[in-house]
């Protein structure tokens, strides 16, 4: 038999105990060979069932009594046939015994496959263990005899699962007895018991087929250029995929049963200045784009480009676990074990985990698992201590972020804001109430959507598909089970929804008005006035059919910094996020706005709006972490204050403590605290004479702006 080649022998019992249950039995069990349909189309199941009114099986044949009630499938590659018995599965009319069914399947697969521990062969009862076991043989107790049974299956590595349903209170106070049995056979068999609670967990735990782990490393982990411990490494959890689609082709004849129907893609390259050519392999090179322009990069300097690295587990250092959030760690844990038999790794390995584990550390490694592979891992270990005789203690690894991989967002604090923008007393309480009402594990009850007893639904509606396409071309896409939707959809009890409510109540959705600043620069009020006049005279009423309006301009997206609200302007272009454009535009539009502001100034009328721009660019360049674009325009900015005519303004910037932003701010600034406390005492505005070019140019200046007003 080979390794990659199961054998499933369904175990079920359908005594009267069983039969509010067996329609969830039946979805699961089909459930599992509509998945070995498409992914091990070469396992093979059989199919056993015990409290049956009628009696078929081997052993019964061959005994000539006992082993009643049982009927049996022979093993089979696994095939729809047995989907649609396990689809409608027969009500028995007695008490079935497990013990004989189990023994019925063990003759199966012994005389299936003979004797050896070649294959992964598996056994699974599904039972609520309410039925009475018949006593055994005389001179022999029911635990010898269940001893005798794991001795047979270990001896030709056959595995035991069993899954004990309890789905209301009365059967989980009962079968203690029966729960002792199954868990020694099965931990004889290196097998598992689980307890299904909810028709969910049966999903669960009904594993498709059991899944061999591989190492993904074995070797050395270097501590010390002299100290070395032998270590495996396996995947502890990986990502079970929806299966891609393959291009096939049916223009092959029906009649060739050799065809393959295998779709064989070429790609031709052809030349932009003349499509009909074609550009042959040895005239292609690929590029790479270094701003607007392309570098051509040739396959030996690819080849060059790419890091290699020898393979091999390094130590670099220990912190604290604090210092590892858990958001960094990244893709899927693997698990570190001492090398099996080497019980001086495994001293060691214990050794540092629990020493680690007294002082709340965490270990960082450097690993390549493979040599020659071309990237290389960071990642930390955390202990894993075992209290089990025979399990070693090891580590769960985790890869960490380059400084290139970590995302970080800004976000304002709630302290500097208003009471009416903070959460009130009730509103906590609400959403108190929802944490509570959605909480997976009260203490009062087991917990809910465990991972190791919830199946995805996705796969499950996936596999469930592609076998009715395969009774039916013309099959629709089938709805999702209704057990399954409790993994996506909670069941919301009147009490829930009744709390929902409450907090719904609790943020109640206001429309409020936006209300217009009035303007102060004396430009923006002649626009405005005109404006104003315009409206009256032609009212909002679109004539063209074009959908415009006066109403439709005002709430455009702002896609600049303007000179009627700069300020509100450059918040808006902060916070948008569908483009990194916009907080370099943001910061240069402002910049513009307040030099401009300052040289159409007249007496100063323009400082009181050019110091609240220069405040809000401030403080957008602290919040995205821009404090060489504020430093550098702020000394630009306190060069050009170096005259009579900017004097006052400058005097305002010294007033309002306006000045470089330091280290303390920003963790990228060059500038420190005392730096930027001393830049504004440092910049004294020098008094110049003024002289009569300047003189003359400023009575124009008056004369014009006279006229103007």
């Amino acid at each position: 038999m080979a390794r990659s080649k199961e054998s499933l022998v369904f175990v079920l019992d359908v005594s009267p105990s069983m039969h509010p249950y067996l329609h969830h039995v039946s979805k699961a069990t089909a459930a599992v060979l509509e998945r070995k349909l498409f992914n091990h189309k070469n396992d093979e199941v059989g199919l056993v069932l015990f409290g049956m009114e009628e009696t078929d099986n081997d052993l019964r044949r061959e005994v000539g009594e006992a082993y009643e009630g049982i009927v049996s499938e022979p093993i089979t590659l696994v095939d729809g046939e047995l989907v649609t018995k396990l689809r409608a599965l027969p009500r028995g009319c007695y008490a079935g015994d497990y013990v004989d069914a189990i023994v019925v399947a063990t003759d199966m697969i012994f005389k299936k496959y003979g004797d050896g521990k070649k294959g992964n062969k598996r056994i699974c009862l599904i039972t609520d263990a309410q039925s009475p076991i018949k006593e055994p043989m005389e001179g022999m107790s029911m635990m010898e005899q269940v001893e005798k049974i794991a001795e047979k299956m270990e001896d030709h590595g056959v595995k035991f699962d069993a899954a004990i349903l309890r789905m209301n209170e009365e059967k989980r106070e009962s079968g203690s007895e029966s729960t002792e049995i199954l868990e020694n056979l099965a931990s004889r068999t290196h097998g598992e018991v689980t307890t299904v609670e909810s028709p969910l967990c049966l999903f669960g735990a009904l594993k498709p087929r059991t899944v061999t782990p591989t190492t993904l490393y074995r070797g050395d982990m270097e501590m010390t250029p002299g100290a070395r411990i032998k270590v495996w490494v396996y995947k502890k959890a990986a990502q079970e995929r929806v299966p891609s689609l393959k291009v096939y082709s049916d223009k092959a004849p029906q009649s060739d049963a050799l065809a393959t129907h295998v779709v064989k893609m070429d790609t031709d390259y052809k030349s932009s200045d003349d499509p009909t050519v074609s550009i042959p392999k040895a005239q292609r090179a690929k590029g790479y784009y270094y701003g607007q322009q392309l570098i051509p990069v040739t396959p030996d300097m690819e080849l060059s480009l790419k890091f290699t690295a020898d393979k091999g587990v390094k130590l670099l250092g220990f912190t604290e676990a604090a210092n590892i959030p858990r958001h960094y760690y990244m893709k899927e844990p693997n698990l570190f074990v001492p090398e099996p038999g080497n019980r001086k790794a495994s001293l060691a390995i214990s050794a540092l985990a629990r020493a680690l584990k007294q002082t709340n550390m965490v270990a960082l490694v450097r690993c390549v698992w493979r040599q020659g592979q071309r990237n290389v891992v960071m990642g930390v270990l955390t202990p894993n201590l075992s209290f089990e005789d025979g399990i070693a203690d090891s580590f769960y690894f985790n890869i960490v972020p380059f400084a290139e991989d970590i995302r970080e967002f800004g976000f304002a604090s709630f302290d500097d804001r208003p009471a009416s923008q903070l959460p009130s007393k009730q509103q906590e309480e609400a959403t108190d109430l929802l944490v509570q009402m959605l909480d997976l594990s009260p203490s009062d009850s087991v917990e809910s959507l465990q991972p190791e007893k919830t199946s995805n639904p996705v796969l499950q509606r996936f596999y469930h598909f592609l076998y009715l396409k395969s009774l039916n071309p013309d099959a629709l896409v089938p709805q999702l089970d209704e057990t399954l939707k409790k993994v996506i959809e909670p069941d919301f009890s009147s009490e829930h929804i009744e709390k929902l409510q409450g907090l719904c109540s609790q943020f109640t959705l206001v429309n409020v008005q936006k209300t217009k600043n009035s303007t102060k620069f004396w430009k923006d009020r002649i626009e405005a006035a005109a404006k104003d006049d315009d409206a009256e005279a032609k009212p909002d009423v679109d004539t063209s059919g074009s959908g415009l309006s006066f109403d439709s301009f005002a709430t455009r997206q702002v896609e600049e910094v303007g000179s009627l609200n700069p300020v509100q302007d450059f918040q808006t272009l902060l916070a948008r996020r569908d483009s990194d454009e916009w907080v370099g535009k943001a910061i240069q539009g402002m910049k513009k706005i307040i030099i401009d502001l300052l040289d159409s100034s007249y007496k100063g009328n323009t400082y009181d709006k050019a110091l609240t721009c220069l405040a809000a660019l401030r403080s957008g360049c602290v919040m995205q972490e821009e404090s060489k674009e504020f430093n550098d325009f702020f000394r630009v900015l306190a060069d050009k204050c170096q005259g009579k005519r900017l004097s006052d303004f400058w005097d305002a910037v010294i007033q309002r403590k306006l000045t470089l932003i330091s280290k303390g701010e920003v963790s990228d600034s060059d500038v420190t605290e005392e730096a930027a406390l001393a830049f504004l005492t440092s910049r004294t505005v020098k008094e110049e004479p003024t002289t009569a070019e300047e003189a003359e140019e400023i009575d124009e200046m008056d004369a014009l702006l006279g006229e103007a007003v």
